[in-house]
């Protein structure tokens, strides 16, 4: 399980580089959030997480009130999820998620960049079924024992737990992030979590060779710079 969270976090720093719209990324997840529950954080467990992550990530406060303004008002865009998959740049397996407001728009544009990168862009639940969509937390620790127990006394359904270099990973299924998040804070109520996300983990690792990270490199560039592309998931470990 510490591979797994290497492996995303190598994942997230080949592809942090290109992603030059963060607040944009975080002001859609806040207004889709208010919009769905309320713009009152406190009554609002998915927004309060959200704008957690955000500051954590160094989004400006006028950002995130803008985006719950925006949803409290009642004006705006309606975006919907969508999850894009195929084969990218050096054989591995990709995963790309999006929220969107013209699905045949975003189709096309991420479509433009398979062809202009010649990746496959893939069917739904071609290459999906080849990753683990899980809940991850991770915080500081040298024990797993006391925070299984808890967990498993507040009924959370643990993928699994695991503990290394100081740290400890929990992955549970989505649907558990909240009831997870708030056992943990009850077992430690400063805690401090250095990942709180839902995500895609790749069941298995494709190594991708030195001649294709530069494409590889590219391709996931070209992706971010997409405005309605949220998040970039692979299985892909890189050489050199």
């Amino acid at each position: 399980m510490g591979r797994a969270y290497q492996n995303r976090k190598e994942s997230m720093a080949k592809t942090a580089a290109a992603k030059t719209k963060v607040y944009s990324k975080y002001g859609r997840e806040i207004y889709m959030a208010a919009k769905a529950g309320g713009g009152d954080p406190s009554a609002n467990l998915s927004l309060r997480s959200l704008i957690d992550r955000a500051k954590k990530d160094q989004v400006p406060s006028h950002v995130i009130e803008k985006a719950i303004d925006k949803a409290s008002g009642g004006i705006g865009e309606d975006f919907v999820p969508a999850l894009y998959e195929g084969i990218a740049p050096g054989g591995c397996m990709v995963l790309i998620s999006a929220l969107t407001d013209n699905s045949n728009r975003t189709f096309g544009d991420i479509r433009g960049v398979f062809s202009k990168c010649k990746a496959k862009l893939g069917s739904q639940g071609s290459v999906s079924h080849m990753f683990d969509h899980r809940a991850m937390f991770v915080f500081a620790g040298d024990d797993e024992e006391a925070p299984l127990e808890a967990l498993m006394m507040a009924d959370v359904d643990v993928s699994d737990i695991d503990c290394e270099d100081g740290m400890i990973t929990v992955l549970v299924p989505p649907t558990d992030f909240f009831k997870t998040k708030t056992a943990l804070h009850e077992l430690n109520p400063v805690i401090e979590f250095e990942v709180e996300e839902i995500t895609y983990l790749p069941q298995t690792e494709h190594p991708v060779s030195a001649d294709d990270v530069a494409q590889f490199e590219r391709f996931a560039g070209l992706l971010n710079d997409l405005e309605d592309v949220q998040e970039i998931y692979h299985n892909g470990t890189f050489e050199g």
